[in-house]
């Protein structure tokens, strides 16, 4: 069934790598764990589920290891509780990979760089063979390229799992169509030692960002990122002989602290964190002296962002991001420099 294919289980997870699933639930914002962000899950669990809470491991792991489903497993009442909720609706993968071919065909130069699309039928051959790069760029500058997925959901632009439409996995990694997919086929092509390929997929992950509003959609895109990862590495690991085909597990931690920063919990029209914009209410004045009485009523001064449409202005919470230093990046631990999103947006 698609759900055993396609769903990752943070069951799973837990019990392999605990302290990977509890750095994907960190939001680097409020220093606490990304919240739901969505009034679909507390009637049927209670209010720990409700919109502003914190989503917790014990809330979706253990007896709870189901809550959390990708839409293709979805039952037809949820997606449209979903698309009524948040405008959810899901991008076909033939459609992503149309798109992406696009960011590549001007990157390249040429056409049909990773695949070649049939658009009448949907689908597509993966180009056969290592791909080559024009000679006034390189692999690495196409591998640290910044992209950025809005409004990600699982993030079928980023990682190309399975199919958006039928659910069904796509276990050849060069059918798969996503910017990191992308990244990392071009990282294997091209290195020959592990510790290379841990550098260069680190710094694939470091220059791929998404924001998605709804909590559970954001963890299901990090962990799709993760698996991603692993996904590459195997086949890397098979190619080369190195015994381990699993990224040692300090690897994989480094990795899901990277996903955290980069793909992160946002209002993308606002640029804070989703439904944190207030009004300010000022008290009446009651005064009443020799010469005269004075009363005034009460007022609520909106945020300043919302009633100007100015992205710059918003008093919600402001997004913090990681900016990433690339050619000072090492495999130790090192200072990040951090920013909020919105001075990256030069105009409203």
């Amino acid at each position: 069934m698609p759900q055993i294919a396609t769903d990752i289980l943070e069951n799973d997870i837990l019990r392999r790598w605990p302290e990977v699933l509890r750095a994907l639930l960190k939001d680097h914002t409020t220093n606490r764990n990304i919240f739901w962000a969505t009034d679909m899950y507390e009637k049927k669990y209670g209010e720990s589920y409700s919109f502003h809470h914190p989503i917790t491991v014990d809330q979706i792991t253990g007896v709870n290891g189901n809550v959390i489903r990708p839409r293709s497993v979805k039952s037809e009442e949820e997606q449209r509780f979903r698309i009524r909720d948040k405008a959810e609706v899901f991008t076909p993968s033939w459609i992503c990979n149309a798109q992406n071919n696009l960011v590549d065909d001007a990157w390249f130069g040429r056409k049909n760089v990773f695949n070649t699309l049939n658009v009448q039928t949907h689908e597509w051959i993966p180009t056969e063979g290592k791909i080559g790069f024009p000679e006034s760029k390189s692999w690495q500058e196409y591998v640290c390229s910044n992209c950025l997925e809005i409004t990600c959901g699982e993030a079928p632009y980023l990682v190309s799992r399975y199919d958006t439409t039928t659910g069904i996995p796509i276990k050849e990694l060069k059918m798969r169509v996503g910017r990191l997919d992308r990244k990392l086929r071009v990282v294997g092509e091209n290195v020959k030692t592990m510790r290379d390929w841990y550098y260069w997929a680190f710094n694939a992950i470091k220059s791929t960002y998404g924001y998605e509003w709804q909590g559970d959609s954001l963890l299901l895109a990090r962990e799709a990122i993760l698996y991603t990862f692993i996904d590459y590495y195997k086949e890397f690991a098979i190619q080369h002989k190195i015994k381990t085909i699993v990224p040692f597990r300090s690897y994989l931690y480094h990795a899901a602290k990277i996903i955290s920063w980069n793909l992160f919990q946002m209002d993308g029209l606002k640029m804070v964190l989703p439904m944190t914009c207030y009004d300010t209410h000022i008290k009446a004045i009651h005064q009443t002296n020799l010469f005269e009485k004075v009363n005034t009523k009460d007022k609520i001064i909106p945020c300043p962002g919302c009633k100007k449409n100015n992205v710059h202005l918003h008093n919600g919470i402001k997004v913090l991001v990681a900016d990433w230093d690339k050619t000072q990046w090492s495999m130790t631990e090192k200072p990040i420099e951090i920013v909020e999103f919105h001075t990256l947006v030069k105009t409203p």
